[in-house]
């Protein structure tokens, strides 16, 4: 005889019953939660590190790339019926308008990044491929452990077939806003210049 637990099943949440939930208060605005496939996952408490290369990589791309995308810190992309996370910094293409209703979807998105710290081992996996599901076409994570700019494109199934690692001395080309290029060393220290070809 087959034990019960054999036939158990977590109905997953969609992003309108996440919407809901925070519409009715059962999610506080300030709580650090995301919905990624279907989870609710509790989010670890962000570090000075991880809070210093957020900002300082959010003044960087908005002095550099405001003519070409709009700046989202740590707002909500919607990747499917199932996933809505937040990364530290989003780009979708613009203008800012079209976001009024909704947040960006994959086809909007430009360019994703996400400041890894205490989460690098979720962002290179789980978060990686729910990105490159949604056909994310690049992708940075900024790896505080190792002072590093991780670079993903060319999405296919849940992987990305080009992977490069920058120093923090590197310029890091965005392959989806014209090549421009961004000094690794914004995401760690202030006012770096950015360059562009």
């Amino acid at each position: 005889m087959r034990s019960t637990t054999e036939f158990r099943r977590i109905r997953p949440l969609s992003v309108a019953d996440y919407d809901r939930m925070g519409e009715a208060g059962i999610i506080d605005p300030d709580e650090r939660v995301e919905l990624l496939n279907g989870e609710l996952l509790q989010m670890p408490p962000i570090g000075p590190a991880h809070s210093k290369a957020t900002v300082t990589l959010y003044d960087e791309f908005r002095d550099r790339f405001r003519d070409r995308a709009v700046m989202r810190p740590q707002q909500p992309i919607t990747l499917s019926d199932e996933s809505e996370p937040e990364p530290e910094v989003v780009l979708p293409r613009q203008p800012a308008e079209r976001y009024d209703d909704a947040h960006p979807t994959p086809a909007d998105v430009l360019l994703v990044v996400e400041v890894a710290d205490a989460t690098l081992a979720f962002d290179r996996s789980e978060k990686l491929q729910a990105y490159a599901r949604a056909g994310i076409g690049e992708y940075w994570i900024v790896n505080v452990q190792r002072r590093a700019v991780e670079r993903y494109r060319e999405p296919s199934c849940a992987e990305y077939q080009s992977v490069e690692v920058f120093g923090v001395d590197a310029l890091v080309a965005t392959g989806s806003l014209h090549g421009r290029r961004v000094s690794g060393s914004a995401a760690f220290h202030g006012a770096i210049a950015a360059r562009t070809r």
